[in-house]
This record gives structure tokens, sequence and C-alpha cells, in this order.
């Protein structure tokens, strides 16, 4: 595929998931997941779709210290007046119903449905999206501006919803390298139709496997995983001892979330921040005009339990804007309007970026002492004037630099020039024979 139009792709695959009722257990994440299975098994010349694990985990499994929840079902849920007409309808928005909400079959007076609404005070104009997973209530979410206009009278509230005795779903693709040091791309599908913070980091990781699928030569085993938020991750890190597992193989993970806006690209760093996850996407960020880095401090999605004491994975959180930075975030109006093709694109560049600069990040020692005689390999202008070495200095900071010390993040660091463009000096210097890889 043409990698210049993944954004394209990525975009219209949002679009295509966005409608689903999804929640941390149930019919929407199935559904997802589906469709990402047939994303990823789209046919095209000489690729070999992986294959996507689906795993269902019973309800009362003991998970770390959590338990796997019942499973949420929601059938129909809305508000109609006492003339029949339906003030909110989950058909319209399915945000409109509370997250994991019990059923109710109720007719009341406007004082006690408001007691059953949930708005966003300070943004009177959209939906907001609330959950209740581990409290059993009932309730809807609207406007601030509809529960305010709501004339005095009787109201239906009905949901046909049941918790049961179910499962919860997760999935994961393994991709293998040359070696079994892995790296990983997490990221989470638990939420209704938002696009930045729900659909935009499932659509981003289908198209990185396609992309690292493709790759002729992978030094790295890649695992992708899709779980629900929080309790997607620790069932993840508990079941088949992937936690035990992940502690010995895992070179660098990134979560991925909210990265289809035009807004800067956003780091959250690992608990202490010195990892090789941390390394690398500062490195690549670093020679983008804006980014923010955020400490562990900050963080908020599955980098925590990556994180976790008892954990401790080298593991960060790649963002456009970062989750709860943005007033979209968590409201109907993280639409498919607030996403694009062009944000997408710029993910997908920088992602595919951070994915070369871990192939080659290895440590570089030059093969000849002293400096060597560039002119008789072609690698050196054979006219000499003023100017005429601005063109290779990068090359010659690679031969100065490459003494065994440093690895490609470092010679970045060091030569202040992006990875892409070290590793084409390294490609030119290996092919001449000058410089070889330590480990």
């Amino acid at each position: 595929m043409d990698n210049n139009r993944a954004g394209e792709r990525i975009y219209d695959f949002t679009v295509r998931i966005f409608p689903y009722l999804r929640s941390i257990t149930g019919k929407g994440v199935r559904d997802t997941l589906r469709d990402i299975e047939e994303y990823i098994n789209m046919p095209e010349e000489g690729y070999e779709p992986p294959r996507l694990n689906i795993h269902e985990i019973p309800t009362g499994t003991q998970v770390f210290d959590w338990t796997v929840p019942k499973e949420w079902v929601i059938r129909e849920a809305y508000i109609e007046n006492d003339k029949g007409d339906h003030i909110i309808d989950i058909k319209d928005n399915n945000l409109h119903v509370l997250g994991y909400s019990l059923p109710v079959d109720e007719w009341v007076k406007l004082d006690e449905l408001k007691k059953h609404i949930y708005v966003e005070e300070g943004q009177p104009d959209v939906i907001p999206y609330v959950t209740s997973y581990y409290k059993e209530r009932f309730g809807f979410c609207m406007s601030k501006n509809m529960r305010d206009s709501l004339p005095d009278g009787k109201y239906h509230m009905y949901i046909d919803s049941e918790l049961i005795d179910g499962s919860l779903t997760y999935a994961d693709v393994i991709i293998p390298g040359d070696t079994d040091r892995e790296i990983m791309f997490s990221t989470y599908f638990c939420h209704p139709s938002m696009a930045n913070n729900e659909c935009s980091g499932p659509a981003l990781a289908s198209e990185l496997i396609r992309y690292v699928a493709n790759m002729k030569k992978r030094r790295y085993t890649y695992r992708f995983v899709f779980v629900p938020e929080t309790i997607g991750s620790i069932t993840y890190l508990s079941d088949e001892g992937h936690a035990s597992y992940l502690k010995e193989h895992l070179d660098a993970g990134f979560v991925l979330s909210c990265v289809g806006d035009d807004n800067d690209y956003s780091i959250v760093r690992s608990k202490y921040g010195k990892t090789t996850a941390d390394r690398a996407l500062i490195s690549i960020l670093k020679h983008i005009d804006h980014y923010t880095d955020y400490p562990f401090r900050e963080r908020g999605s599955d980098e925590r339990q990556y994180n976790s004491a008892g954990i401790d994975l080298p593991v960060v959180c790649f963002c456009r804007s970062k989750f709860g930075e943005f007033p979209e975030y968590h409201t109907s109006a993280d639409n498919l309007q607030y996403v694009s093709k062009e944000g997408f694109q710029g993910s997908f560049d920088v992602m595919t970026a951070l994915i070369r600069e871990l192939e080659y990040n290895r440590h570089y020692n030059m093969k000849v002492a002293c400096e060597p005689q560039l002119g008789k390999r072609g690698l050196y202008p054979d006219i000499s004037r003023k100017g005429s070495y601005d063109a290779i200095m990068t090359q010659r900071d690679v031969i100065s630099y490459a003494d065994g010390r440093n690895d490609l993040i470092d010679l970045s660091e060091i030569i202040k020039a992006p990875a892409d463009e070290i590793i084409e000096v390294i490609d030119r210097l290996v092919e001449a024979d000058l410089i070889e890889a330590l480990d």
C-alpha cells in the first residue's frame, strides 16, 4: 500500500468503527474487533496477514487485584414525554445512555428525571460521556441546554439492558522478527462514538500492523494489543503469563491514544522517563516543530498499568492532543470532524519513523582506525571548494561518533540530526564496509 495515503485509509476505517456502542465488555467490543480483523486481512500483493488472536476472559476471573466484571448488554434507551415524543434516544447518539446503566422503565416528573441526567456544566452544547462500571445505577446523558429547556410534565425513562455472566474480550497480534526481543503497541476500544479518544488508536494500530507485516526484514518481534482501557490491560498482563514474559522480552512499548487530530504531538513518559521507549520517541519528536513532553505523573491511559509497581515495563504513551487536555475530550464534540486524514498521516509517519529508528538502534563502531579515505569509495566530493563539505557533515559526524559508545538514538542527539538521516548514512557506510553494529 502507498504509505503516503495511510492517513486516508486510517480516517476511513475510523468512520467505519465510529458508530458502535462500545463499553468495557460486550457486543460493541466484538464488532470492533471483527472490523479490525477484516482490515488486517484485506488482500494486497505480497502481503501475508498476521493472525488476530481474540480471547474471552469469563466474568469473575481474578486478574491481579481486580475481578473481570459482568458483561453489559444494552438494547434500547430513550426518554419520552407524555406526547410520545422521544426527547433523547441512543439510536440518535449512543452517548445518551450512562455506560453500564441498569435497566429502568418508569414514568416520573421532571424534578425526578433530572436526578438521573448527566450534563457537562461548562460546555452546555455537548453530550458528556459518563460511566458507572463498578457502582450499579441507571442514567442518561444530554446537553445542559437540552436539560434546562425541558418543560414541566411527566417523562418515561426507559433502558432495556442487563448485566450478565459473560466475558471480557481482548485481542493481540504477534509478528515474529529475527529475535525474540519485542516492541509493543497497545491501544484501547471501550468507549462509544468518540473519534479521537476512542477510534483513532485502534485505527492507527491496524494500519501499523499491515506496515510491519510488509517489512522485508524485522530485527524485532512486534506485539499489537487491543484491550478495553484499564481493566483490559490489567487482564492482559494477568492472562497467559504476559506480564512476566514482557518483563523478560520487551525493549519498548507505546500506548496509542488520541492520535487523529491536527494539534501538536505529545508523549506521556514512563515512570522514570529514561527507558528506550522514552529516548526513541523523544528523539523523533525533537525534529518536529511542536510537541509536549508530559511526565508520568500526568498519566491517564494504559501506560498506568504497564508502569505499575510489580510490572514496571518500558512503556510510554503517544498522542497528538493528550487525553483530558482538549475540550472535546469525553464529549459528543469528539466526532468525525475533530479528526482528519492529515492528522492521521502525521501520526502514522511518526510511528513508522519510530519503528525504523528502533530497528536500527544499535551501537555502531567504525571498522577502520583513524579517518577513512572516503573519496576512493565515492563517499566524498571529488572537488574541494568552499561549501562543498556542508552536504556531508552528518556523514562526517557519524564517522567521528561511531566509536562503539553510542547507539542510533545517541547519535541523533549528539549530531542534532533526525534518525532517518543518520540511517541513510549508516546504510552507505555499511555498504562500503566501514561500519559495523556491535549488538
